[in-house]
């Protein structure tokens, strides 16, 4: 092997160049699905006017204060996704199935003395947890190159550079693993694929999920004006092991090498929401609820290694170079939302709740000290753009089941280009029996969207088309009191 280049300096170590982070992760913990009870889920999320779920907490607050007797709840799920990708022509797949809780929670009702109350009813707390994202996920791409390999990053990275200066957690690995060489100009290298055609592979296994801690409080006023407000503590941890593999059979001096990457991020935040609803008539509900960002402090721990099969003048060499474990904090924040809904109820037999939502995801951005993220920043606001999420749904009743269906769509967050038409949408289907004060609820949500993306940066690189579907079964069993 290679002499091994020693680096005094720590901060080489933990240098900018060598992470992630980029405004992919800004959306990732920005955009937001619609996890809790399966009452909720199947509704499509969508009772921002109507409240009576513990799930509101984590959109419409006031939907607390509907309450009359208490509440505790919990959901299990099943969550499949599966990934259909191409990519120069190449079709490849791959799924992942995974076991979850979307939702526990318990709110108290607390019944109020009207006449010394001045019209207040009921006071209402409650303490719930609800999942808003699963990355639980698996990716798998192939084809063959075109007029493109990720040796000519580590090539153009490297001109102009003495060994000594590489970036341990990039062209070092591939300098020390006999993929980038000297060419006899002081500082000059090339690579060892000498003509492209090579086939591509890249896996990828995600796991994780974003969720919400909510502290909720909401006040009833002549069961006409309800309101309500809530602190959100948010948790997550996204985790990421990818494999990137360039092999060829008829290259000659050149069989395969594969980059390897892992990555575990870590993150606490909170933010917080108000809510109300007002009762319009006896069939007309009008909700509303504001979210403020939501500060999430994040740590990433990383670590990247190469190995590799050349052949070098007639000898086999098999390289091998891993980096050191990195680690780097830093603070995500993510935009505003706005939500405004109708609910319309009709007698005891049904009740249709239809919302729109507005966020602007170019106002998501990354901070770090010594602020690093300045250019980041900049294409956050240049790439992404706000949109409108539209929910509806609605609950039919034959006591003691209840039916429901729903729909959801969420506009791309992207301005332009391929992805600007990754819109999602999501189907919902549940049903519910309630008897005293026993209730289960079952619910079926299935998503699908396509969106595009490149195995690494290059302009000569053709994109991927991902075309993503998920389903999700939630029961949850809930006691009235």
């Amino acid at each position: 092997m290679k002499k091994l280049i020693l680096i005094i300096s720590i901060g080489v170590l933990c240098s900018y160049s060598a992470l992630a982070q980029n405004e992919v992760d800004a959306l990732r913990y920005s955009q937001l699905t619609f996890g809790g009870t399966a009452r909720f889920a199947s509704m499509a999320g969508s009772m921002g006017a109507l409240g009576g779920d513990i799930s509101t907490l984590s959109f419409n607050p006031a939907g607390i204060a509907v309450y009359r007797k208490s509440e505790l709840t919990i959901t299990p799920s099943i969550f499949s996704q599966n990934t259909s990708s191409t990519y120069n022509g190449t079709n490849s797949g791959d799924r992942k199935l995974n076991l979850g809780l979307d939702n526990l929670g318990f709110v108290g009702a607390i019944h109020l003395k009207e006449d010394k109350n001045g019209g207040w009813e009921f006071l209402n707390f409650g303490i719930g947890y609800n999942q808003s994202n699963n990355f639980n996920n698996r990716i798998n791409i192939q084809g063959y190159s075109k007029n493109s390999s990720l040796l000519d990053n580590y090539v153009a990275s490297a001109n102009g550079h003495a060994p000594s200066d590489f970036d341990l957690f990039s062209t070092n690995l591939a300098y020390q693993a006999y993929l980038i060489n000297p060419i006899g100009i002081a500082d000059q290298y090339n690579h060892v694929i000498p003509n492209y055609g090579e086939k591509q592979l890249k896996s990828i296994d995600m796991s994780g999920y974003m969720g919400e801690t909510d502290i909720s409080m909401g006040a009833n006023y002549k069961n006409k004006v309800f309101l309500g407000g809530t602190v959100g503590i948010v948790r997550l941890k996204y985790s990421e092991s990818s494999a990137y593999t360039e092999s060829s059979d008829t290259t000659q001096g050149f069989r395969s090498f594969t980059l390897n990457n892992d990555l575990t991020t870590t993150g606490r935040g909170f933010n917080f929401k108000f809510g109300v609803i007002v009762k319009a008539t006896d069939w007309l509900n009008i909700g509303g609820a504001i979210h403020s960002p939501t500060e999430i402090r994040l740590t990433d721990k990383y670590s990247r290694s190469i190995t590799s099969d050349v052949d070098t003048s007639g000898v086999a060499l098999a390289g091998s170079m891993s980096s050191p474990s990195g680690s780097f904090n830093y603070t995500a924040t993510t935009p505003w939302r706005a939500i405004g809904s109708l609910g319309f109820v009709i007698k005891k037999i049904a009740v249709i709740n239809a919302e729109y939502e507005y966020v602007n995801y170019s106002y998501a951005q990354l901070h770090s000290a010594p602020n690093v993220f300045t250019d980041v920043n900049t294409t956050i606001r240049n790439k992404y753009t706000s949109t409108g999420n539209i929910r509806v749904g609605a609950e039919f009743r034959v006591d003691p089941f209840a039916f429901r269906i729903g729909c959801a769509y969420y506009g791309s967050p992207y301005q332009g280009g391929e992805n600007s038409n990754a819109n999602r949408m999501s189907y919902t289907l549940g049903a519910g029996y309630r008897h005293n004060k026993f209730f289960m609820d079952i619910a079926y949500i299935y998503s699908m969207y396509t969106e595009y993306n490149y195995l690494y940066d290059s302009s000569n690189l053709t994109s991927v088309k991902n075309n993503y579907t998920s389903s999700n079964f939630m029961i949850t069993v809930g006691t009235k009191f």
